[in-house]
């Protein structure tokens, strides 16, 4: 099982920018994806994330700029994240967790992103 997340840059305060989460032997119509966030010297947050009903959850500190879907097909899981803030800047990580677990157990290498005010 493999997640690979990528998207990640320097960008401008307002810009935006999109996440795409890569993932390998796993259906994502059997698990849940996860999409996180560990800010300069601080602890790893969660930002979203979409079930394999396509249900999701978005984290209310990016909720009405972040959003998340996937692409069955693909195999792929997306964060768009649109009016970036300074504050945003972080390393992402994507995980995935199986119907039926409670935690997001499988995770990815994470992708930086830098938004400069």
């Amino acid at each position: 099982v493999q997640l690979q997340a990528s998207g990640g840059g320097l960008v401008q305060a307002g810009d935006s920018l999109r996440l795409s989460c890569a993932v390998s032997g796993i259906s994502l119509r059997t698990y849940a994806v996860g999409w996180f966030r560990r800010p300069p010297g601080k602890e790893v947050e969660l930002v979203a994330t979409i079930d394999w009903w396509d249900g999701d959850t978005i984290s209310d500190s990016v909720k009405g700029r972040f959003g998340v879907s996937r692409a069955n097909a693909k195999n792929t899981v997306y964060l768009q994240m649109n009016d970036l803030k300074p504050e945003d800047t972080a390393v992402y990580y994507c995980a995935a967790r199986k119907q039926g677990v409670v935690h997001f157990n499988v995770w990815g290498q994470g992708t930086l992103v830098t938004v400069s005010s």
